[in-house]
Protein backbone atom coordinates (compact mmCIF):
# COMPACT_ATOMS: atom_id res chain seq x y z
CA UNK A 1 0.00 0.00 0.00
CA UNK A 2 1.26 3.00 -0.22
CA UNK A 3 -0.30 6.40 1.73
CA UNK A 4 -0.02 9.58 1.08
CA UNK A 5 3.48 11.19 2.45
CA UNK A 6 2.97 12.94 5.92
CA UNK A 7 6.04 14.63 5.82
CA UNK A 8 7.97 11.69 8.19
CA UNK A 9 10.84 9.56 6.40
CA UNK A 10 9.08 6.87 4.54
CA UNK A 11 10.34 3.14 4.65
CA UNK A 12 8.89 0.37 2.74
CA UNK A 13 8.46 -3.00 4.15
CA UNK A 14 9.28 -5.68 1.81
CA UNK A 15 7.91 -9.47 3.05
CA UNK A 16 5.59 -12.36 1.91
CA UNK A 17 5.45 -13.49 5.49
CA UNK A 18 2.39 -11.19 7.36
CA UNK A 19 3.44 -11.39 10.56
CA UNK A 20 6.58 -10.31 10.00
CA UNK A 21 5.47 -6.67 8.56
CA UNK A 22 3.24 -6.88 11.55
CA UNK A 23 6.35 -6.69 13.75
CA UNK A 24 8.10 -4.48 12.20
CA UNK A 25 5.02 -1.92 11.67
CA UNK A 26 4.66 -2.48 15.63
CA UNK A 27 8.66 -1.26 16.32
CA UNK A 28 8.77 1.06 13.33
CA UNK A 29 5.29 3.24 13.09
CA UNK A 30 5.95 5.40 15.57
CA UNK A 31 8.91 7.10 14.31
CA UNK A 32 8.66 6.50 10.38
CA UNK A 33 5.58 6.81 7.89
CA UNK A 34 5.70 2.71 6.86
CA UNK A 35 4.17 1.27 3.52
CA UNK A 36 4.17 -2.32 2.48
CA UNK A 37 4.46 -4.71 -0.21
CA UNK A 38 4.81 -9.08 -0.15
CA UNK A 39 6.10 -9.53 -3.30
CA UNK A 40 9.29 -8.52 -5.62
CA UNK A 41 7.21 -7.01 -8.00
CA UNK A 42 4.74 -4.65 -6.06
CA UNK A 43 8.33 -3.67 -3.99
CA UNK A 44 10.25 -2.28 -7.40
CA UNK A 45 6.45 -0.36 -8.34
CA UNK A 46 6.39 0.97 -4.83
CA UNK A 47 9.53 2.16 -4.86
CA UNK A 48 9.92 3.78 -8.50
CA UNK A 49 5.94 5.34 -7.16
CA UNK A 50 6.99 6.75 -3.67
CA UNK A 51 10.85 6.88 -3.37
CA UNK A 52 11.18 5.99 0.27
CA UNK A 53 13.64 6.93 2.32
CA UNK A 54 14.70 3.31 3.46
CA UNK A 55 13.74 -0.69 2.09
CA UNK A 56 13.87 -3.44 4.93
CA UNK A 57 13.62 -6.12 2.22
CA UNK A 58 13.49 -10.17 2.99
CA UNK A 59 15.36 -12.50 1.03
CA UNK A 60 13.57 -15.05 0.53
CA UNK A 61 10.36 -14.69 -1.48
CA UNK A 62 8.86 -16.29 -4.09
CA UNK A 63 8.61 -15.73 -7.81
CA UNK A 64 11.30 -12.97 -7.48
CA UNK A 65 13.68 -12.96 -4.11
CA UNK A 66 15.26 -10.09 -2.32
CA UNK A 67 18.32 -10.33 -3.99
CA UNK A 68 16.72 -9.41 -7.82
CA UNK A 69 14.72 -7.02 -6.41
CA UNK A 70 18.36 -5.66 -5.23
CA UNK A 71 20.03 -5.99 -8.50
CA UNK A 72 17.03 -4.36 -10.16
CA UNK A 73 16.59 -1.18 -7.68
CA UNK A 74 20.41 -0.77 -7.94
CA UNK A 75 20.42 -0.92 -11.64
CA UNK A 76 18.14 2.12 -12.12
CA UNK A 77 20.05 5.48 -11.42
CA UNK A 78 16.57 7.15 -10.00
CA UNK A 79 16.44 4.54 -7.47
CA UNK A 80 20.20 3.10 -6.58
CA UNK A 81 21.08 5.45 -3.95
CA UNK A 82 17.41 4.22 -1.89
CA UNK A 83 19.33 1.95 0.84
CA UNK A 84 18.56 -1.37 1.51
CA UNK A 85 18.88 -3.32 4.81
CA UNK A 86 18.00 -7.35 3.72
CA UNK A 87 15.71 -8.72 6.79
CA UNK A 88 16.59 -12.87 6.49
CA UNK A 89 16.90 -15.77 9.25
CA UNK A 90 20.18 -16.75 7.00
CA UNK A 91 23.17 -16.24 9.13
CA UNK A 92 25.81 -17.17 6.93
CA UNK A 93 28.53 -15.22 6.12
CA UNK A 94 28.72 -16.40 2.43
CA UNK A 95 24.95 -14.91 2.05
CA UNK A 96 25.31 -11.81 3.96
CA UNK A 97 28.57 -11.39 1.15
CA UNK A 98 26.25 -11.85 -1.56
CA UNK A 99 23.56 -9.13 -0.44
CA UNK A 100 27.29 -6.63 0.33
CA UNK A 101 27.93 -7.41 -3.33
CA UNK A 102 24.36 -6.71 -4.40
CA UNK A 103 24.22 -3.04 -2.73
CA UNK A 104 22.52 -3.63 0.77
CA UNK A 105 24.04 -1.74 3.10
CA UNK A 106 23.16 -3.97 6.23
CA UNK A 107 21.49 -6.79 7.35
CA UNK A 108 18.60 -7.50 10.36
CA UNK A 109 18.22 -11.30 10.82
CA UNK A 110 14.57 -12.73 12.48
CA UNK A 111 13.04 -13.22 14.62
CA UNK A 112 14.05 -9.43 15.69
CA UNK A 113 15.15 -7.42 17.91
CA UNK A 114 13.04 -4.58 18.29
CA UNK A 115 16.06 -2.85 20.25
CA UNK A 116 18.51 -3.65 17.03
CA UNK A 117 15.89 -2.96 14.38
CA UNK A 118 15.58 0.61 15.39
CA UNK A 119 19.34 1.21 15.62
CA UNK A 120 20.20 -0.06 12.36
CA UNK A 121 17.00 1.61 10.71
CA UNK A 122 17.95 4.71 13.18
CA UNK A 123 21.45 4.43 12.05
CA UNK A 124 21.19 3.87 7.59
CA UNK A 125 18.91 7.18 8.22
CA UNK A 126 20.97 8.67 9.74
CA UNK A 127 23.77 8.18 7.10
CA UNK A 128 21.12 8.66 4.01
CA UNK A 129 20.39 12.35 5.46
CA UNK A 130 24.30 12.73 5.54
CA UNK A 131 24.35 11.71 1.79
CA UNK A 132 21.45 13.55 0.57
CA UNK A 133 22.85 16.88 1.96
CA UNK A 134 26.15 16.55 0.20
CA UNK A 135 24.07 15.46 -3.01
CA UNK A 136 22.04 18.74 -2.83
CA UNK A 137 24.52 20.39 -2.75
CA UNK A 138 26.58 19.05 -5.33
CA UNK A 139 23.27 19.72 -7.33
CA UNK A 140 23.26 23.46 -6.53
CA UNK A 141 24.58 25.85 -9.21
CA UNK A 142 27.38 27.73 -7.39
CA UNK A 143 26.09 31.32 -8.34
CA UNK A 144 22.49 31.37 -8.68
CA UNK A 145 21.68 28.64 -6.01
CA UNK A 146 19.24 26.75 -7.32
CA UNK A 147 19.38 23.80 -9.23
CA UNK A 148 22.42 23.38 -11.73
CA UNK A 149 21.92 21.26 -15.03
CA UNK A 150 22.65 17.67 -13.37
CA UNK A 151 20.12 18.28 -11.26
CA UNK A 152 17.57 19.36 -13.78
CA UNK A 153 18.13 16.53 -16.23
CA UNK A 154 17.13 14.14 -13.36
CA UNK A 155 14.10 15.66 -11.85
CA UNK A 156 12.73 16.25 -15.45
CA UNK A 157 13.56 12.12 -15.80
CA UNK A 158 11.72 11.54 -12.55
CA UNK A 159 8.44 13.52 -13.50
CA UNK A 160 8.52 12.42 -17.00
CA UNK A 161 8.29 8.61 -15.89
CA UNK A 162 5.93 9.47 -13.10
CA UNK A 163 3.89 11.31 -15.81
CA UNK A 164 3.95 8.49 -17.81
CA UNK A 165 2.50 6.13 -15.26
CA UNK A 166 -0.49 8.62 -14.13
CA UNK A 167 -0.94 10.04 -17.29
CA UNK A 168 -0.70 13.49 -16.64
CA UNK A 169 0.70 16.33 -18.45
CA UNK A 170 3.80 18.09 -17.54
CA UNK A 171 4.88 21.26 -19.21
CA UNK A 172 8.21 22.76 -19.19
CA UNK A 173 9.49 26.80 -19.37
CA UNK A 174 12.48 27.95 -21.04
CA UNK A 175 13.28 31.23 -19.85
CA UNK A 176 15.97 33.44 -21.51
CA UNK A 177 16.85 36.73 -19.62
CA UNK A 178 16.46 39.45 -23.25
CA UNK A 179 19.64 40.98 -24.10
CA UNK A 180 22.06 39.85 -21.62
CA UNK A 181 25.36 40.00 -23.42
CA UNK A 182 24.27 43.76 -24.06
CA UNK A 183 24.04 43.84 -20.00
CA UNK A 184 26.85 42.42 -19.00
CA UNK A 185 28.99 44.32 -22.02
CA UNK A 186 27.55 47.35 -20.50
CA UNK A 187 27.49 47.02 -16.58
CA UNK A 188 30.18 44.27 -15.90
CA UNK A 189 30.47 40.61 -15.46
CA UNK A 190 30.11 41.00 -11.60
CA UNK A 191 26.95 42.38 -11.97
CA UNK A 192 25.70 39.92 -14.74
CA UNK A 193 26.40 37.76 -11.37
CA UNK A 194 23.89 39.81 -9.69
CA UNK A 195 21.68 39.80 -12.19
CA UNK A 196 21.57 36.39 -12.94
CA UNK A 197 21.05 35.59 -8.86
CA UNK A 198 18.25 38.12 -8.73
CA UNK A 199 16.20 36.34 -11.09
CA UNK A 200 17.11 33.19 -10.32
CA UNK A 201 15.92 34.27 -6.60
CA UNK A 202 12.70 36.16 -8.61
CA UNK A 203 11.57 32.89 -10.56
CA UNK A 204 11.93 31.23 -7.43
CA UNK A 205 9.95 32.48 -5.79
CA UNK A 206 7.58 32.41 -8.47
CA UNK A 207 6.54 28.90 -8.04
CA UNK A 208 3.76 28.24 -6.14
CA UNK A 209 3.94 24.38 -4.95
CA UNK A 210 6.72 21.97 -3.51
CA UNK A 211 6.31 19.95 -6.63
CA UNK A 212 7.75 22.87 -9.36
CA UNK A 213 10.84 22.61 -9.51
CA UNK A 214 13.42 25.24 -11.14
CA UNK A 215 17.07 25.51 -12.11
CA UNK A 216 19.71 27.21 -14.03
CA UNK A 217 19.95 25.54 -17.51
CA UNK A 218 23.59 26.96 -18.74
CA UNK A 219 24.74 31.02 -19.22
CA UNK A 220 21.19 32.91 -18.93
CA UNK A 221 18.86 30.37 -19.59
CA UNK A 222 16.96 28.53 -16.80
CA UNK A 223 14.10 26.03 -16.57
CA UNK A 224 11.10 25.24 -14.95
CA UNK A 225 9.96 21.83 -14.59
CA UNK A 226 5.74 21.86 -13.65
CA UNK A 227 4.81 18.32 -12.93
CA UNK A 228 0.92 17.67 -13.60
CA UNK A 229 0.18 21.14 -14.90
CA UNK A 230 -1.19 21.67 -18.40
CA UNK A 231 -0.94 24.67 -21.15
CA UNK A 232 -3.16 26.85 -19.03
CA UNK A 233 -1.78 26.43 -15.97
CA UNK A 234 1.69 27.06 -17.72
CA UNK A 235 1.03 30.04 -19.26
CA UNK A 236 -0.15 31.38 -15.60
CA UNK A 237 3.26 30.45 -13.99
CA UNK A 238 5.31 32.17 -16.90
CA UNK A 239 3.08 35.28 -16.69
CA UNK A 240 4.00 35.31 -12.67
CA UNK A 241 7.49 34.86 -13.37
CA UNK A 242 7.41 37.95 -15.64
CA UNK A 243 5.75 39.82 -13.00
CA UNK A 244 7.82 39.30 -10.34
CA UNK A 245 11.26 40.27 -12.36
CA UNK A 246 9.87 43.30 -13.50
CA UNK A 247 8.65 43.86 -9.29
CA UNK A 248 12.49 42.98 -8.50
CA UNK A 249 12.91 45.92 -11.36
CA UNK A 250 17.11 45.80 -12.19
CA UNK A 251 17.77 48.17 -14.60
CA UNK A 252 19.26 47.64 -18.27
CA UNK A 253 20.60 50.88 -19.53
CA UNK A 254 20.97 49.34 -23.41
CA UNK A 255 18.00 47.12 -23.73
CA UNK A 256 15.77 48.45 -26.47
CA UNK A 257 12.85 46.77 -24.52
CA UNK A 258 12.52 49.89 -21.44
CA UNK A 259 14.97 49.97 -19.72
CA UNK A 260 14.93 47.22 -17.80
CA UNK A 261 16.16 42.92 -17.43
CA UNK A 262 12.88 41.40 -18.90
CA UNK A 263 12.31 37.74 -19.90
CA UNK A 264 11.74 35.67 -22.97
CA UNK A 265 9.27 32.06 -22.06
CA UNK A 266 8.64 29.04 -24.49
CA UNK A 267 6.07 26.63 -22.81
CA UNK A 268 6.24 23.30 -23.75
CA UNK A 269 3.03 20.91 -22.80
CA UNK A 270 3.13 16.92 -23.28
CA UNK A 271 1.35 13.60 -21.32
CA UNK A 272 4.42 11.22 -21.64
CA UNK A 273 4.68 7.84 -23.49
CA UNK A 274 6.22 5.08 -21.42
CA UNK A 275 8.00 4.06 -24.65
CA UNK A 276 9.49 7.72 -25.42
CA UNK A 277 11.88 10.21 -23.18
CA UNK A 278 11.75 13.46 -22.83
CA UNK A 279 13.78 15.00 -25.01
CA UNK A 280 10.84 16.21 -27.30
CA UNK A 281 9.56 18.00 -24.41
CA UNK A 282 13.09 19.61 -23.90
CA UNK A 283 13.19 20.44 -27.82
CA UNK A 284 9.96 21.61 -28.24
CA UNK A 285 10.16 24.19 -25.02
CA UNK A 286 13.52 25.55 -26.66
CA UNK A 287 11.79 26.25 -30.03
CA UNK A 288 9.01 28.38 -28.59
CA UNK A 289 11.64 29.94 -26.90
CA UNK A 290 13.12 30.68 -30.09
CA UNK A 291 10.03 31.84 -31.35
CA UNK A 292 9.56 34.45 -28.98
CA UNK A 293 12.72 36.08 -29.68
CA UNK A 294 12.83 35.79 -32.76
CA UNK A 295 8.77 37.71 -32.37
CA UNK A 296 10.85 40.59 -30.22
CA UNK A 297 11.32 38.58 -26.65
CA UNK A 298 9.78 39.88 -23.62
CA UNK A 299 7.37 37.41 -24.61
CA UNK A 300 5.30 34.17 -23.96
CA UNK A 301 5.24 31.17 -26.73
CA UNK A 302 3.62 28.05 -26.13
CA UNK A 303 4.54 25.51 -28.22
CA UNK A 304 1.98 23.61 -31.04
CA UNK A 305 0.24 20.80 -29.85
CA UNK A 306 2.88 17.82 -29.20
CA UNK A 307 2.81 14.16 -29.59
CA UNK A 308 5.55 12.52 -27.11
Amino acid sequence: MTPEHDGRLMILLVDDAPTNIQILNETLKDEYQLFFATNGRDAIRITKESMPDLILLDVIMPEMDGYEVCRILKADHLLQNIPIIFITAMNQQEDEAIGLELGALDYITKPFNPVIVKLRVRNQIELKRQRDLLARLSHLDGLTEIANRRSLNEALEREWRRGSRSQKPISLLMIDIDYFKMYNDSCGHLAGDDCLRLVAQGLKGALGRAADFIGRYGGEEFLAILPETDESGALVVATLMQKHISGVDIPHPTSPLGGRITLSIGIATATGKREQNCECLLNAADKALYQAKQEGRNRIVASQAISC
